[in-house]
């Protein structure tokens, strides 16, 4: 005859499942900034990535863009507060509809779209894990 489960020891199965696995993303780890900064990077060469520097309204928008990103998530290694991933969130949700206002497309649009989804998701998931965490929990990131 096999022993009943108990609901403490469903509990402790899930808690294990969630640190081995999901928990991985479930806390704000240093390798999401650097992803960022390197995000932010490559929205600043973009234009020249896809040989597309012939428009200069285009140009700029991703040099500032990639430049904002790019600091935003380096000021999160450093000092990691919730409002940096708030504007990572509306920098990513601009460079997705750009091309639409600034009025250009091709493989520098399409890089836009998908660069800008990668900066809206990595900010949103950010922004998950640190949302209850404390004023001194948040002085501690990366350390």
């Amino acid at each position: 005859m096999r022993e009943p489960i108990l609901a403490a020891d469903v509990c402790l199965n899930l808690k294990e499942v969630t640190m081995t696995g999901v928990g991985f993303f479930g806390v704000h780890r240093t390798w999401d900034d650097w992803a960022g900064m390197i995000v932010g990077a490559l929205i600043g060469a973009s234009p020249w990535l896809t040989g597309q520097t012939d428009n200069q309204v285009a140009v700029w928008n991703a040099v500032i863009v990639g430049v904002l990103v790019l600091a935003l998530a380096a000021l999160q290694l450093a000092s990691l507060q919730l409002w940096e991933e708030a504007c990572e969130i509306l920098c990513g949700l601009w460079l997705i509809t750009a091309p639409l206002n600034l009025g250009y497309a091709g493989a520098l649009g399409t890089s836009h779209y998908v660069l800008g989804a990668v900066v809206v998701v990595l900010a949103a998931m950010e922004l998950w894990q640190d949302w209850n965490l404390t004023e001194d929990e948040l002085a501690h990131h990366g350390q």
